[in-house]
């Protein structure tokens, strides 16, 4: 059977799909090693995703309007028996056969939260998708039944596949850390969020919540937003500045991702009072870190987070500053927490989720072989 997988997206995109998209296929070289695999990269790509695996070249851009159309024609002699789309999409014919990835459907739960670019990307095709799919993954239960009762999927079409946590997230020697503070120029405390900087991610909420902090905790420790500028992102300045936060506030885009380890280690919680993700990485991380946690209760954050850490109403910055006073200030909790954590976060692998993968690839190949 010739699987290919669709890994353009990582040459246009850091984190999110693009760390699933690589994880996967680094396990799947572990599990499968024999396999008939194809891992098509952007002609953009930089860098190259195998070491095992075949590998080709594709032109056609991703998210591009004639996408679809352009891949099918790329995507033909390659003779593809099954083919996996992992950024939700799959060309109108690249194989015999087609597996897509469903991450989350912000499109549709909110989808004022997106450029109109990306809302005409996905909420535009998203209904065909799962159609022609002949089955999808979805990263979370919740994620799961968004599909079935806002798109129709019958549930036996859709394969849930929780994500895994890299071995290089764990808690780290004070040495490698003193000296990682000093090079990032990280202050001796801080709550950090990690991630995009859009609506999507609560930012305004979260800034609120930090305000009522801070009156009632004036010592508390700075706010560190850790990712790259997002849509709408001139809001949350403008908020940071009517809030007057301007010198409790950091916002940093430069931080690598083989620091990630160090950022989660050094900070004080973790927070992530997102109104919706499909699976959430940061909290993750962080709890394999050994850093506490602070989510909100939507979506698939509880799936990730199960009983660790705290969980808040992202519509309530009141709730959200109380729990992020408890997680500051009570020590017994801090404690119990970050042990809670550390034993979730090694429930979660890459090899596991591979796994699942492959047997959706062999279940699909087996219908292939009943015709």
């Amino acid at each position: 059977m010739q699987i290919g997988i669709d890994a353009r997206l990582t040459a246009y995109r850091t984190g999110g799909i693009s760390t699933y998209i690589r994880r996967l296929i680094a396990a799947l070289e572990s599990l499968d090693p024999d396999g008939r695999y194809i891992v098509f990269h952007s002609r953009k790509a930089s860098d190259s995703l195998v070491a095992h695996f075949r590998c080709a070249t594709l032109w056609t851009p991703c998210h591009h309007r004639l996408e679809r159309l352009a891949l099918s024609v790329e995507l033909a002699r390659f003779r593809l028996d099954v083919l996996h789309s992992p950024d939700f999409i799959p060309p109108r014919r690249g194989a015999r056969r087609h597996i897509i990835t469903v991450h989350d459907l912000t499109f549709l739960h909110y989808p004022q939260f997106l450029t109109a670019d990306a809302r005409r990307y996905y909420n535009d095709q998203i209904a065909a998708a799962v159609r022609q799919a002949d089955h999808i993954l979805a990263d979370s239960q919740s994620t799961k039944n968004d599909l079935a009762h806002m798109l129709g999927v019958p549930s036996d079409k859709i394969t849930v596949h929780m994500l895994g946590v890299d071995e290089r997230f764990r808690p780290l020697p004070a040495e490698t850390l003193a000296a990682a503070r000093a090079r990032l120029n990280l202050p001796e405390r801080y709550i950090l969020h990690v991630g995009t900087l859009e609506p999507r991610k609560n930012i305004a909420g979260l800034l609120d919540a930090y305000h009522q902090l801070v009156g009632r905790l004036p010592d508390a420790p700075p706010l560190l937003l850790a990712g790259r500028k997002g849509w709408l992102f001139e809001q949350t300045q403008a908020h940071v500045a009517e809030l007057g936060l301007e010198s409790r506030v950091i916002w940093r885009q430069d931080i690598a991702d083989d620091d990630l380890p160090a950022l989660y280690n050094l900070a004080a919680l973790l927070v992530m009072p997102s109104f919706y993700e499909g699976f959430g990485f940061p909290p993750l991380e962080a709890m394999a870190c050994g850093t506490v946690i602070v989510v909100s209760d939507r979506a698939s954050l509880p799936e990730v987070a199960g009983e660790v850490g705290l969980q808040i109403n992202p519509d309530d910055p009141a709730a959200l500053a109380e729990a992020l006073e408890k997680a500051l200030t009570d020590d017994t909790w801090r404690a119990a927490a970050r042990v809670a954590g550390l034993e979730r976060a090694r429930l979660f692998t890459w090899a596991h989720t591979a796994s699942i993968v492959l047997s959706v690839y062999r279940a699909v190949g087996e219908e292939l072989c009943a015709y």
